[in-house]
């Protein structure tokens, strides 16, 4: 029998109402709606899917999808909406797929993850991305490893068939979301930003759209809810999920999941297709659910090609950025041993200028220490071997680098140019221009590479520099704030 999605829902009170964590008794999760919302028989299921996947139409999207939203209907009535979805990831591989989906059946208070093991369909187990989904685990905020939410829940379920055919070597995090307010969206956004950060990721969001008898109220409604989402606005998009204004099962899965693409550097939405139950079938009258599938994306310059626009160059020769990358290597080796920075006999005229300069510390990819000097206060050389030191031993972000760490670790130095003050926003150029705004006491500083790295327009890069400085997110507006720029020319170890 093939299930629609409804939202009449058992209400079954579990552990999490309690705000008790129950940790599944068995690892691997067994199928729940197996021959219900797609076959239980593995050769037709896969059959199915990748005829779905066949059959879908390709939409452009100008950038690296980090998001989608997918339907959970029976695969009948949804699976081709989702299957648009899944062809644009075809063949992608990443260190995760983060899956969330809401919880229909029973309450929960926060979310719930299936943080070991792993997660089986017909079409076979599933591995959980355990470094990821412990990472997430975070009991003040009610976010949980328990199998309470999961048991019966079809919403994560159904999406992982279409997963597993399309994506190579799939690990998943698993995540069923109780409470769908505010504080519940960021807390599950923060936790996916935590333990992503520095790892290729793709998030999904499981919901379908309008419930109901009306098929013109359905196409209002989705219409309301998709303007929405294109809006990329996650907090105005709970509100209005709480006052009716909009109808999604898996709003907050799918704010949770705008939330966390932002952080992670997506900045466009594109709805990919959209349509409705009743269309599907051919007739029109009796219950209608509308279904969508959408890209969040990171548009704007991307890898190798990206990272080679970043900055100016300031006529340093290929042995200047050997000398410097010497140096602050040889300085991180001595002071993890707890002895003190070697000294250099540098000849150069331009080691020797007054620069500012930050030395970036990077393990297997992800961030493990970045300090500077924003102004010229020593010769160069001498500031990249004190930030070197510094970034190893005295960001207050990480732990002291350990002397078994050091060969992991990636250098890249960034040699800045002198400040300008910002009169104008349209003077900032992405790609050539880090960031610095000052309001009060309060200081952020972004340098350029960071928003390549992550897509970011200019806006969206003023808002990370307020954030970084603990400000609001729009603080640059305001008369009181100074907003100043510079550019850098920026180097590695892998690129010598």
């Amino acid at each position: 029998m093939w299930i629609e999605c409804s939202l009449v829902s058992f209400v079954i009170l579990s552990a999490l109402l309690l705000g008790v964590s129950v940790e599944a008794s068995a690892k691997v999760r067994k199928p729940a709606v197996a021959g219900q919302f797609y076959p239980a028989d593995p050769t037709t299921l896969k059959r199915m899917v990748e005829e779905m996947l066949e059959n879908a139409r390709k939409v452009p999207v100008e950038g690296e999808i980090v998001g989608l939203v997918c339907p959970h209907a029976g695969y009948p009535y949804s699976g081709p909406t989702a299957a648009v979805a899944y062809k644009e990831v075809m063949g992608k591989r990443y260190d995760a797929v983060v899956v969330i989906g809401p919880s229909h059946r029973e309450f929960l208070r926060g979310s719930s993850i299936w943080a070991e093991g792993g997660y089986e369909t017909p079409l076979g187990v599933v591995p959980i991305a355990e470094d990821v989904a412990k990472k997430m685990l975070s009991p003040e905020d009610d976010i949980v490893f328990s199998d309470a939410g999961h048991r019966y829940e079809h919403s994560v379920e159904v999406e992982l068939p279409f997963l597993q055919v399309a994506i190579p070597d799939l690990k998943v995090v698993p995540v069923v979301m109780g409470e769908q307010n505010l504080r519940a969206c960021r807390n599950l956004a923060d936790a996916i930003v935590r333990a992503c950060k520095g790892k290729k990721v793709l998030i999904v969001a499981s919901s379908d759209l309008y419930h109901g008898y009306s098929y013109e109220e359905c196409n209002r409604t989705d219409e309301r809810t998709l303007k929405a989402i294109l809006r990329f606005d996650p907090e105005g998009f709970v509100q209005g999920l709480l006052s009716g204004e909009y109808q999604a099962c898996g709003g907050g899965p799918i704010a949770a999941m705008l939330m966390a693409a932002r952080e992670l550097g997506a900045d466009k939405v594109k709805i990919l297709t959209h349509t409705n139950s009743n269309d599907v079938v051919g007739e029109r009258g009796g219950y209608v659910v509308g279904y969508s599938a959408i890209a969040v994306y990171r548009s704007g310059a991307g890898g190798e090609e990206g990272k080679k626009r970043v900055g100016v160059e300031l006529g340093l020769s290929e042995e200047d950025k050997r000398t410097l990358l010497t140096i602050a290597r040889r300085t991180v080796e001595r002071v993890t041993r707890g002895e003190p920075p070697p000294e250099f006999q540098v000849k150069s005229g331009k080691l020797l200028e007054r620069r500012g300069a930050f030395v970036t510390l990077k393990k297997h990819g992800e961030l493990r220490g970045c300090i500077g000097y924003i102004e010229g206060i020593k010769p160069l050389w001498e500031a990249v071997r004190d930030m070197a030191r510094a970034a190893a031993l005295e960001d207050p972000r990480f732990p002291p680098v350990r002397p078994e760490e050091v060969p992991e670790l990636e250098i890249e130095i960034s040699v800045l140019t002198p400040l300008w003050r910002v009169k104008d926003i349209k003077d900032i150029v992405i790609g050539r221009d880090g960031l610095i705004i000052r309001k009060g006491w309060r200081q952020g500083l972004l340098l350029p590479q960071v928003a390549t790295e992550y897509g970011w327009d200019v806006k969206t890069f003023l808002e990370h520099t307020c954030l970084k400085a603990g400000l609001p997110r729009d603080a640059w507006k305001g008369p009181d704030a100074e907003i100043w720029a510079f550019s850098a020319e920026v180097f590695s170890e892998g690129e010598l």
